[in-house]
């Protein structure tokens, strides 16, 4: 066990030597005194929404840092063990080592893709909708089972939820439901999401345990930041207020003050009810709507094939990203990648790195 264990070192300190020079250690440094130097200034907060931007950035720069520093000080007291251990001669410790390394080397990933992730909102939060398709209650089932994968995913990496919509669905599940995550580099994973995904196995509703196919699907917007400025005309606006309550789901509070907002040159339809307050919900429809509006413009600039909408495809067969199957064997795969496992309660548990690293390093290969 022991070449096998240095050879994985060895890989391991050339990767964190390709990632250092990559991150440029030294001019993210001095860009760091520069910015500390401006944010110094008696002026500096004349212009809060320029200078919050600039606050972002500079965090941003030293979370890299850290972040590097640490996975260079973790690989080198693994080192330091190993070599210790390897002159006492004491194997016991071995499988140890094997999962620390395990551990930095998925660190390393993370970071390296953080990296490649340069789109103009990777590091927003995700604004993210899920709807049920054909499948009826089993649907609406796996509508919600899919919720519940991506809270338990959110909670991995210590961003916060907020729900914003939900629809229950008649008999089980959910209809649809739409929450916020937010965290850096939400959206950035989660965009790997967008698309129908297919659910087999046997069904809990059906009295004669026969096999069954759903789908849901999932769409993810950026959050856009209140310094992006969106023009909305008031006049092209019709704003509802309902009662939210019953039959909405144990995701949302019951409340008379739920909002919704109605775009009428587009006929986007954005909705709150979580907040008791009407002007919150207000507030957090027009968040919504504002991100929907920013998306169509940005969609209307890229290439069609590479639409945004087109690769959600519709919900139904054949149109699937990935596949989840529970009966008559275990697998989830990714039909884009490729990528594939056996552990689907592991998968159902929140743990999908896997799937989004081969997704998001497949789509950065391919753009020049």
């Amino acid at each position: 066990m022991l070449p096998e264990l240095k050879e994985k070192t060895r890989k391991l300190l050339q990767r964190t030597d390709e990632l250092g020079r990559y991150l440029d250690i030294e001019n993210k440094t001095k860009e760091i005194t520069e910015i500390e130097k401006t944010a110094a200034a008696k002026n500096f907060w004349n212009n809060p929404a320029e200078a919050q931007k600039t606050m972002q950035h500079l965090n941003s720069l030293k979370s890299q840092i850290t972040k590097y520093q640490s996975i260079i000080k973790e690989l080198a007291e693994t080192s330091e063990l190993l070599s210790i251990l390897e002159t006492e001669n004491d194997e016991t410790m071995y499988p140890d080592i094997s999962r620390m390394l395990e551990k930095i080397e998925d660190k390393i990933s993370e970071m390296d893709l953080q990296l490649k992730l340069s789109g103009e909102f990777d590091k927003n939060g995700a604004i993210v909708s899920i709807h049920s398709g054909a499948g009826g209650t089993e649907a609406c089932d796996w509508a919600d089972m899919l919720l519940r994968l991506y809270l338990r995913w959110a909670e991995r990496k210590n961003f916060k939820i907020e729900i914003v919509d939900s629809l229950a669905g008649d008999e089980a599940g959910i209809k649809s439901i739409t929450f916020i995550v937010k965290g850096e580099y939400a959206y950035g994973y989660l965009k790997s999401e967008i698309g129908v995904h297919r659910l087999v196995r046997i069904s809990p509703f059906d009295a004669n345990k026969r096999r069954h196919t759903s789908f849901a699907s999932v769409d993810v917007i950026p959050e856009i930041d209140d310094n992006i400025e969106i023009k909305i005309d008031e006049s092209d606006l019709r704003i509802d207020t309902y009662r939210a309550g019953g039959h909405g789901g144990q995701y949302l509070q019951k409340t008379d003050s739920a909002v919704r907002i109605t775009h009428n040159p587009t006929g986007i339809v954005v909705q709150s009810q979580n907040e008791r307050s009407q002007f919150k919900n207000k507030v957090t429809a027009m968040k919504l709507l504002k991100a929907k509006l920013y998306e169509l413009e940005q969609e209307k600039k890229r290439a069609k094939v590479e639409k945004h909408y087109d690769e959600k495809g519709s919900i139904a067969w054949g149109s699937q990203i990935r596949s989840y199957v529970f009966m008559p064997y275990q697998m989830v795969k990714d039909h884009r990648t490729g990528f594939e496992t056996g552990n689907v309660q592991k998968i159902m548990d929140g743990d999908i790195d896997k799937f989004i690293h081969a997704y998001l390093s497949q789509k950065t290969k391919k753009t020049p």
